[in-house]
């Protein structure tokens, strides 16, 4: 008898190893998001709750991160289930190049969707002699926090006006201190790479008066030429208190990631919230989500989520729309 007890739990033991083997079910998913202040933190926020109301489940946690190359190597290495980060970032993780070239191989995770165009953004005080990019030589500027997309930006954004870490003082601070040391005058400028209108930005304009730099066009198509992830961007005017002129800058998307282990069935389930509740999710982002499937598969260079295909499948799109660039070349 006590050797059919263990024959059977032994079974079930095995079981339990096959099906956990298939994906990541138990229900609870870790997204990480960023800090506090940026749009990756306001759509994390509110996508989790979505997720969990909508669909009993899943209960999913938001986690506080230093944005979107720790958003990588959380996914990773399994410590998180889902994340945004930029296109720029998530490719370069995927062929070790850049921050990530001296890495082991970064996967096990895959594209859900593009969501919207964070733009590159530039302040300083309105009263500021900064008006120009190149005006930031000599001057205390933060640029992202380390390793972080914000920071890759700021250094390419420099390197385009032939600006080095040896012609500006680069400091390294999340968005909110960042913020806060402008506004004390500790720092000159900070760099922002986030949807507009983004809030630490938003909130800090109500406090102090400031100013956006805009990109000529010269290094924006120098830069465009150089990494194709940049796109054109305009912030409106009126996006932030004070702001009277459109600010042409430029801008990369961001894409919404799933590890691998999530099963495909669960990834579909996500997929499906977040395209039946997009009108919810741009109410409660400051930024134009613009969400629908056709431009949700554009501009992805890493392979789709199985659950991510079977639900563009289910809407009518062709496999062959799902094809990464790199699976084409």
């Amino acid at each position: 008898m006590k050797k059919r007890w263990f024959a059977l739990c032994m079974c079930i033991v095995m079981l339990a190893g096959i099906l956990t083997s298939c994906g990541t079910n138990t229900g609870k998913i870790k997204f990480g998001a960023a800090g506090l202040g940026g749009t990756y933190r306001v759509f994390g926020d509110t996508f989790a709750n979505l997720v969990t109301s909508k669909n009993k489940k899943y209960k999913m946690e938001v986690k506080t991160t230093a944005g979107s190359a720790a958003n990588l190597r959380l996914l990773s290495d399994g410590y998180i289930q889902m994340a945004v980060a930029q296109t720029d970032l998530t490719n370069d993780a995927y062929e070790r190049t850049c921050i990530f070239e001296n890495e082991k191989q970064h996967g096990g995770y895959s594209a859900v969707a593009a969501l919207y165009t964070e733009a590159c953004q530039i302040v300083v005080k309105a009263d500021s002699s900064i008006n120009t990019v190149e005006d930031l030589q000599d001057k205390r500027v933060s640029v992202g926090e380390e390793e972080s997309g914000t920071e890759q930006n700021a250094k390419q954004i420099l390197a385009a006006y032939g600006l080095n870490d040896s012609l500006v003082d680069e400091v390294n601070l999340d968005y909110s201190n960042a913020a806060e040391e402008l506004r004390e005058g500790k720092i000159d400028a900070f760099f922002c790479t986030a949807g507009a209108q983004t809030t630490v930005i938003g909130e800090l304009a109500k406090k102090c008066d400031i100013r956006l730099l805009s990109i000529d066009e010269k290094s924006a198509e120098k830069l465009k030429g150089t990494y194709k992830f940049y796109t054109d961007c305009t912030i409106p005017k009126e996006t932030y208190n004070g702001q009277t002129e459109d600010v042409k800058t430029v801008g990369v998307k961001a894409v919404l990631l799933a590890s691998d282990k999530l099963s495909a069935d669960t990834v579909k389930d996500i997929t499906k919230i977040l395209f039946e509740n997009k009108q919810e999710l741009q109410y409660a982002l400051p930024v134009d989500i613009s969400l629908d499937e056709k431009s949700a598969v554009e501009g992805i260079t890493i392979p789709f989520h199985k659950g991510a295909v079977a639900y563009y499948e289910e809407c009518g799109m062709d496999a062959a729309e799902l094809t990464t660039e790199k699976e084409s070349n």
